[in-house]
């Protein structure tokens, strides 16, 4: 009976160190060190990236976001007839109207609030606790072949946003949005943004590091919105012009 009870004692020291491995904070320090390191992202005090996109018919779609932490979120896009901008800040936030001239209009207020959430230039899991935020792990789903922990995160601005870490690289591969607002994680969310208010996909993959030692992924694609993004430039922590804080 002895010997039965230690082996049961040991399966259950065993399942005890299953379990422990999959708690939400367990997934998100492996993703956290997978990209560098607490202390490595929260150095990043701005982050400039550049992408494109080619269309199926051979046009193109150039993306460029700012972000300054706490203080900017800047994106512009052009799609060769036109442009759109927007710009969000702790106060006030524009969008660029390409139907009215390229004319900015405010970003009404209750739209603004989940918007938010772009100044954080680590991503939201990042000391998610700290920032007002809260995590469930909801088990795991196999995304294009690979195994990952799906980890639910309301944020404080009120909004949700599922991400999908994989397993073996603990980098973000997806996060599932409802709506415009949602940052992404600080491996992610380079600026891509859902349209409207329907619920998309945003998948992440090859992944590099920046000359300074920085993690990103370098392509991004939305689910059902066609071609992915690929970056082509990525620069952290570089002077950026006070100029792009107004709305012109």
């Amino acid at each position: 009976m002895s010997k039965l009870v230690t082996i049961l004692s040991a399966i259950l020291l065993i399942s005890g160190f299953t379990l422990q491995a999959q708690t939400v904070d367990d997934v998100i320090n492996k993703y956290v060190e997978a990209l560098g390191g607490k202390d490595k992202l929260n150095s990043i005090q701005s982050i400039y990236q550049e992408g494109v996109t080619v269309m199926a018919n051979g046009n193109e779609i150039t993306m460029k976001t700012w972000k300054v932490k706490d203080k900017l979120a800047r994106r512009e896009v052009s799609f060769g007839m036109g442009s759109q901008t927007t710009i969000v800040t702790p106060t006030e936030g524009w969008r660029s109207n390409p139907r009215n001239g390229g004319a900015f209009e405010a970003i009404p207020a209750d739209r603004l609030g989940p918007l938010l959430g772009e100044l954080d230039v680590t991503g939201p899991l990042v000391d998610y606790a700290a920032k007002g935020h809260t995590a469930e792990l909801l088990g795991k789903e196999t995304i294009d072949g690979a195994e990952a922990y799906k980890i639910k995160l309301k944020l404080k601005q009120g909004n949700e946003v599922t991400y999908f870490i994989d397993s073996k690289t603990w980098y973000l591969i997806r996060e599932t949005r409802t709506g415009g607002g949602g940052p992404g994680g600080a491996g992610g969310g380079g600026g891509q943004r859902p349209p409207g208010d329907g619920t998309i996909n945003i998948n992440y993959s090859n992944y590099q590091k920046t000359e300074d030692g920085y993690m990103f992924p370098f392509t991004m694609s939305m689910g059902g919105q066609g071609q992915g993004m690929t970056m082509e430039k990525i620069e952290v922590n570089k002077p950026v012009d006070p100029k792009l804080y107004k709305p012109e």
